[in-house]
């Protein structure tokens, strides 16, 4: 490979990762932007960051980054909890202890989903 050629491969992986840097950031802001008490899931948190369809990558980031973000008020769609083992318990108490309402397994979505403004989430 040329050196030119190299070069212009790095400056293309340097711009892929930099969307990918401004997507998370958008994400992390979206999930900061969710009230005590308030869930959404993980499809609206990826479209109101600009990024529908994106939601697995929602995931991805809660489970690299949970410790650093109110993960536990992303939840799948129809309030499901997708969390395994020990973590759904733990997601369980949290949303209970913040008042979330529960229907059997799942949160009551039509009591307390959070509905994204955009105003909100890119100030």
């Amino acid at each position: 490979m040329r050196r030119h050629e190299q070069s212009s491969d790095f400056l293309n992986w340097t711009k892929r990762a930099g969307r990918s840097l401004e997507r998370e950031e958008a994400m992390r802001r979206t999930i900061r932007s969710i009230p005590y008490g308030m869930v959404s899931t993980y499809a609206h948190v990826a479209a109101a960051a600009g990024y529908p369809g994106y939601h697995r990558q929602v995931a991805q980031l809660l489970r690299r980054e949970g410790h650093l973000l109110p993960w536990q008020r992303v939840v799948g769609a129809g309030g499901e909890i997708k969390t395994r083992g020990e973590s759904h318990i733990t997601q369980r108490h949290l949303l209970e202890a913040e008042g979330v309402p529960f229907r059997g397994d799942r949160v009551d979505m039509a009591a307390c989903e959070y509905a994204f403004r955009m105003w909100e989430v890119w100030e």
